[in-house]
């Protein structure tokens, strides 16, 4: 089992950036893919992006390709979302994932989720 908790959420002005971290509990945190949805009110949860075990291979939402970046660091148990050129349209509150078998690129795939950080873009 691994329990997981985002930071880095907050209120920023279109155009700016946030970097969202999630640490993970445990001694595998390489035995799990990780993912980062996002969910804003009356919406369901979307997903964003997702890293593979290794790092090796990353994964998006078209229309945050270019813009985000996950990354993550096994050694630390930690995964990481680089958010650039933010929109109003990407205020929710992003939701840490982790998943064994599959990449969690919907939630449905997820093993393990984080209580979520509120990201805000005021325009």
């Amino acid at each position: 089992q691994v329990q997981l908790v985002e930071s880095g959420g907050g209120l920023v002005q279109a155009g700016g950036s946030l970097r969202l971290s999630c640490a993970a509990s445990g001694r595998t945190f390489s035995s799990y893919a990780m993912g980062w949805f996002r969910q804003a009110p009356g919406k369901e949860r979307e997903f964003v992006a997702a890293i593979r075990w290794s790092g090796g291979r990353t994964y998006y939402q078209d229309s945050v390709r270019g813009r985000f970046t996950i990354s993550r660091d096994n050694a630390k148990s930690t995964v990481h979302l680089q958010m650039n050129s933010l929109k109003p349209e990407d205020t929710a509150v992003y939701y840490c994932a982790a998943a064994r078998s599959r990449v969690p690129q919907t939630p449905s795939l997820s093993d393990y989720w984080g209580q979520g950080t509120q990201v805000t873009v005021s325009s």
